[in-house]
């Protein structure tokens, strides 16, 4: 009888924890610069003028047995599009498919997690980018849109992480990843991101380094390395006051000379009641293309303007639980144009894109997030 409980005892702790999640987002706004495109540039995730929008729908879970979890994270909207926009495209063989962002952008995350001891965590996958201090569903950020810093640095790694908690307030992690935005990478070399984060009940900071070979093989800038620098922190002031920040620099030495760039982004949320919040954000993204006088490299960011910019304000109302609607101003600036304004040129399609004529753009959004 006490073998065939202790069997019984084993078998049931063995089976696994399934946990569904998911989320739904949607959103209408209005650009006062009115495009004939109906296209809010460079803001990727709220993207279309004067259309009820569906951005993103998500479906997934979460399983559990033992040491081992596997989270999987479905995504369908506008939102993919743009989410994946980057990945790189390698054609197939005689016996081999191709790959391309169609083939990957419904999938948002897709990991599997080892708990080695107490302390260590192994996990390898498709993961959303540790980099920043905004994440990618709307229900864990201050605003509706996200900032410039967000849309600009990547959204997603695929490759191997490792997590290390050397206190209750300390951890370091080391990654390595196919590179930015790539499932599939678009050369040999991979990217190292080790990482130090410091936690408390009412804050949270993070430094990491991000290291590697971004630009596709052949590319005429040549092998560069790559060298981004992120410092994100948090702080919960107040029950009422809640303060982030982030800072990203970079640079790249190319064949050209050097690329580089500098962000910053401060926001802060004011709890007004216990159903009501008030978030403002400013961000401002500078970058420095690399010209030797005859050969200018590639942008890496927003098609050569040398800086954008971007003033958020938004009330957050939350009526009953797991339920978000947003209404949000904003006005993007930058310093070359890279907006749409009334009668746009060029009809979208590959040999005749959309000419851009404006340097700012304001908008009006009202937006809605739930979630399970």
């Amino acid at each position: 009888m006490l073998g065939c409980a202790l069997g019984a005892t084993r078998e049931a702790s063995a089976e696994p924890k399934v946990s569904p999640e998911g989320y739904v987002e949607a959103y209408v706004a209005w650009n006062t610069n009115r495009p004939s495109n109906a296209v809010t540039n460079a803001r990727g995730f709220d993207d279309r003028h004067a259309t009820f929008s569906l951005s993103n729908a998500v479906l997934g879970a979460r399983a559990e047995l033992g040491p081992v979890t596997t989270r999987l994270l479905l995504q369908v909207g506008s939102t993919p599009t743009s989410y994946y926009a980057a990945e790189p495209r390698r054609a197939g063989g005689t016996a081999s498919g191709a790959t391309d962002a169609n083939l990957w952008k419904y999938v948002q995350t897709a990991t599997i997690a080892w708990q080695a001891t107490s302390k260590l965590k192994v996990e390898g996958g498709i993961f959303l980018s540790p980099i920043g201090v905004e994440q990618m569903a709307v229900k864990d950020n201050f605003t509706y849109s996200r900032s410039n810093l967000f849309f600009g640095l990547p959204f997603y790694h695929t490759g191997l992480r490792a997590s290390y908690a050397l206190s209750d307030a300390f951890e370091v992690g080391l990654a390595a990843y196919n590179g930015w935005n790539s499932v599939v990478d678009n050369n040999e070399e991979k990217s190292l991101v080790p990482s130090v984060t410091w936690k408390t009940k009412q804050s949270q900071v993070q430094l990491l380094y991000f290291g590697g070979v971004e630009r596709a093989a052949g590319a005429a800038e040549g092998r560069p390395w790559r060298h981004t620098f992120d410092l994100v922190a948090t702080y919960d002031a107040a029950s009422w006051l809640s303060l982030q920040a982030q800072g990203n620099v970079g640079f790249e030495e190319t064949r050209m000379g050097t690329s580089s760039w500098a962000a910053v982004a401060l926001a802060a949320r004011y709890k007004l009641a216990s159903f009501l919040y008030l978030a403002g954000r400013v961000d401002r993204f500078g970058e420095t293309v690399a010209s030797d006088g005859t050969l200018a490299a590639a942008p890496i960011f927003w098609s050569g303007s040398p800086w954008v910019s971007s003033q958020t304000v938004t009330l957050d109302a939350r009526p009953v639980e797991q339920l978000s609607v947003r209404l949000e101003v904003r006005r993007d600036a930058s310093g070359r144009e890279l907006y749409y304004r009334g009668q746009v040129v060029g009809t979208g399609e590959a040999d005749a894109p959309y000419v851009p004529n404006a340097r700012t753009q304001s908008t009006v959004l009202l937006g809605a997030t739930a979630w399970f």
